[in-house]
């Protein structure tokens, strides 16, 4: 039976219920203890579970993601939370020379069972230094997976699956999402933590994205309906690896792309996005891939400039009309 739930309280239900089944399932990280978690993520468990499994830590990232590779080696299962992606700056030692490469580089002795969540993206009014996007970062590093999840089941089934994975997983959560609600149904089969998903059918052109600015595609996708303009929307709730073969089946349909994506443009995820479905898909398009972005500066605090600087419902709209016409006789 579906409830509705908020995004929080899924991946708080998601870490109980691996902490229940799992004894080497434990969680650390500034505040997921006795406060429960900088966005609640983690409330009650302390109670439920003790200091043992539930732990505070010093405001040192680099040390205790470094401890969660080490606990990760020796057959645990770490859970590790960073306050906000934009301290996973100081974590990136841990996470990308340690975790991504020691069970390569272990010739596979040493599995890595190890999850690092990181609240992410624009949110309100945080300034330049709390508003970053590090997917370009971290996509361009082999031997990791992350995960992007925008709605409470994707939420539930994600950070279940990345618990239970013997590889480093990087869940991006959207710091403006954990308190939107959507519906949750634990019985329901989960599919694979990578494969995309279609929010809506459509065909005369293809949104892709990911993370909260999908949950946008798809409500200007929604209002282009009523102008005649039908947009199919995917969410690929993943970036490393990317579900190809669901985009590559709707350009096959639809022959136009926009990318949408909160990130900067330049060199970010969209542009990986582009350029793999350009060369793939070129005889399914009539006309040139688009990408919609966030502007290539560091975000504003000024609240207007702040929304003037990332994509919203009405510029992906923009954006999409003009690519529906494109090339297409007056």
């Amino acid at each position: 039976m579906a409830s509705e739930v908020l995004l929080w309280q899924a991946l708080n239900q998601a870490m109980d219920v691996e902490m229940e089944a799992d004894d080497s399932v434990f969680t650390f990280g500034e505040d997921v203890a006795l406060y429960g978690g900088s966005y609640r993520v983690t409330e009650n468990l302390y109670a439920k579970y003790g200091e043992w499994r539930v732990r505070d830590t010093p405001i040192s990232e680099g040390s205790f993601t470094g401890l969660g590779v080490g606990a990760a080696m020796i057959g645990l299962r770490p859970v590790v939370e960073i306050m906000t992606v934009n301290f996973a700056l100081l974590a990136l030692d841990a996470i990308i020379n340690m975790a991504a490469k020691i069970p390569f580089m272990s010739g596979g002795q040493f599995p890595m069972p190890l999850v690092v969540r990181m609240p992410g993206g624009v949110a309100k009014q945080l300034a330049a230094q709390h508003s970053q996007r590090l997917e370009h970062t971290l996509m361009n590093v082999p031997g990791l997976r992350i995960a992007t999840p925008a709605t409470p089941q994707d939420a539930w089934w994600q950070l279940r699956q990345a618990i239970q994975s013997n590889e480093p997983i990087i869940l991006l959560e959207h710091e403006l999402l954990y308190f939107s609600k959507g519906k949750l149904d634990t019985a329901m089969e989960a599919i694979p933590m990578h494969r995309a998903v279609v929010r809506r059918e459509g065909r005369d052109l293809t949104l892709i994205s990911y993370s909260r600015t999908s949950l946008l595609a798809w409500q200007a996708a929604d209002r282009l309906a009523a102008e005649g303009i039908e947009a199919e929307v995917i969410d690929l709730r993943g970036l490393s690896p990317i579900d190809w073969d669901t985009c590559a089946a709707s350009l096959g349909k639809t022959h136009r792309l926009l990318v949408v994506e909160e990130d900067c443009g330049f060199a970010g995820a969209g542009a990986e996005i582009a350029a793999t479905l350009a060369e793939r898909c070129f005889y399914d398009l009539d006309a040139p891939v688009r990408r919609h972005a966030g502007l290539d500066i560091p975000t504003p605090y000024n609240g207007t400039l702040e929304a003037a600087s990332i994509p919203t419902v009405s510029s992906i709209m923009a954006a999409a009309r003009q690519l529906a016409l494109e090339g297409v006789d007056a």
